[in-house]
């Protein structure tokens, strides 16, 4: 439950503060909201005072407030369930210039993990993925399917594909699998990937709790070994209202 006095302190000194510039009142709410969510006075998916509270609080126009909110919807910032309220939309940031597994990217930023296994067995390769992993037909590989959790919430569907060589019992991937892969020195060292944007399904979307038909992003991936050798086909679909790739670009 969401204590609203830090919250309102926190506004209230943005909005007394013109930092020697003028600013319009809803970018100062904004940037007093966005101060919050950075400092975790408003945790992930906890929803906001109501307009009218805040108005009445902070002694502004529900318009100004009506506003504010307004922008940072539009900005992936903030969600607003109709007859709900409005909720903080945390968003995940991953940079794609380094090949890290998903437990290391989030750990590095402080963030809880967790995942549900949805499959764990051994099967005959599909042509498609006896083609990604370069394999001959008939070929055994290892099938890994988990929601990925972060803080509680899901965010993503990961299925992954290997050689069964290199993972001949799946259920001893308990969590991560770079870290298995590196215990039998078989952790990639690079990787091809490939982003598109997609409509969920309806089952996917029940998995992770979001509208079917709603965006999302999904990820093809091969990893290889240092000679060459693909050691893993990854599909993944992420959570569109929750992640966000990022890549810098030099000249």
């Amino acid at each position: 439950m969401l204590n609203p006095a830090p919250l309102l302190d926190l506004l209230k000194t943005e909005i007394a503060d013109n930092y020697g510039i003028s600013i319009p009142l809803y970018k100062k709410i904004q940037r007093g909201l966005y101060k919050a969510i950075e400092n975790n006075l408003i945790g992930s998916d906890e929803a906001l005072p109501s307009e009218r509270d805040l108005a009445a609080s902070l002694g502004v126009s529900r318009i100004t407030i009506r506003r504010a909110i307004a922008v940072m919807a539009e900005n992936g910032a903030l969600l607003q369930r109709r007859g709900a309220g409005t909720f903080v939309n945390i968003r995940v940031v991953q940079p794609l210039s380094n090949l890290t597994s998903f437990t290391e990217d989030m750990a590095s930023r402080g963030i809880k993990t967790d995942l549900i296994w949805l499959d764990r067995s051994v099967g005959i390769a599909s042509p498609h993925e006896a083609e990604m992993l370069q394999l001959t037909a008939g070929s055994k590989i290892s099938r890994l399917y988990r929601m990925r959790r972060a803080d509680d919430r899901p965010l993503c569907l990961e299925y992954a594909c290997l050689p069964n060589k290199f993972v001949p019992e799946p259920k001893l991937i308990k969590k991560s699998l770079y870290k298995y892969l590196d215990g039998i020195g078989k952790k990639p060292i690079r990787a091809m990937q490939k982003i598109s944007a997609e409509l969920f399904t309806i089952e996917h979307a029940h998995l992770l709790g979001v509208e079917p038909h709603s965006a999302c992003l999904y990820i093809e991936r091969r990893s290889f070994l240092d000679d060459g050798t693909p050691v893993e086909f990854v599909c993944s679909h992420y959570r569109g209202d929750s992640y966000d790739f990022i890549v810098e670009l030099k000249l």
